[in-house]
């Protein structure tokens, strides 16, 4: 074997490494996402326990449909506290930032209205059950 076709094989093995490297972590990453996101999905909290209860219950299709309204009427229950719970902990923090805003100088409060903006923008994106954010009040 000559000189050239060895440094063509060792290239071809590490672009297939690299190749292989990539993709594994371009599909992991989306697999990741969608646990992720999909577990956290409260649209779907309800579908998770039927199934959930479904298999580990061994539950018979009949059963599913007697249980199915009580698991539906949990989940809208689980769904209404969740979103209540986001609600004070966006108050709480509002009225803190609105308490703050009395001590801080006019570069710090506009710090803090840039820190909220940032927020509001990221919460927007991701929870679409929350309120929207009101600025800090100035003195």
């Amino acid at each position: 074997m000559n000189q050239a076709l060895k440094w063509k094989l060792i290239a071809g093995f590490i672009l297939v490494f690299v190749a292989g490297g990539i993709s594994g972590a371009l599909l992991g990453g989306l697999y990741v996402q969608h646990l992720f996101f999909g577990f956290h999905d409260p649209e779907q909290i309800g579908a998770r326990m039927k199934e959930r209860l479904r298999t580990e219950l061994n539950l018979t299709p009949e059963q599913v449909a007697k249980i199915s309204p009580l698991i539906d009427k949990a989940a809208i229950q689980l769904r209404e506290i969740r979103q209540e719970t986001a609600r004070r902990v966006h108050e709480t923090i509002a009225e803190t930032h609105r308490q703050m805003a009395a001590n801080l100088t006019d570069e710090q409060r506009q710090k803090l209205q840039q820190i909220e903006e940032r927020h509001r923008r990221l919460r927007h994106g991701h929870f679409h059950e929350l309120p929207a954010e009101q600025p800090a009040a100035t003195p």
